[in-house]
């Protein structure tokens, strides 16, 4: 199986994380992992579709640059066509 020869090669997946009243991040994501309501869950590229809501926790965002946190109390995610949408 061939190798990531750069952080170019690596699979990424668009996300989007917003309040009702702000957008907390927008962009390429390699990972993400959200507190789910059924327990912690990683995310990667080309995941199945799939909604779920989100308990109180921490989103832990890895981009090919930096790794970010966001704490939340609650929330809804959806997944779709590479698209990772929570509403916080």
């Amino acid at each position: 199986m061939p190798q990531a020869n750069s952080m170019s090669d690596v699979k990424k997946l668009r996300l989007v994380i917003s309040k009702v009243d702000s957008q907390l991040f927008s962009g390429d994501a390699i990972s993400v992992t959200v507190p789910g309501s059924e327990g912690v869950m990683t995310i990667l590229a080309h995941h199945a579709p799939l909604i779920s809501m989100l308990r109180e926790g921490t989103i832990r965002v890895v981009t090919p640059d930096t790794e970010r946190t966001f704490e939340i109390q609650k929330g809804v995610l959806e997944i779709n066509s590479n698209k990772v949408t929570i509403l916080v």
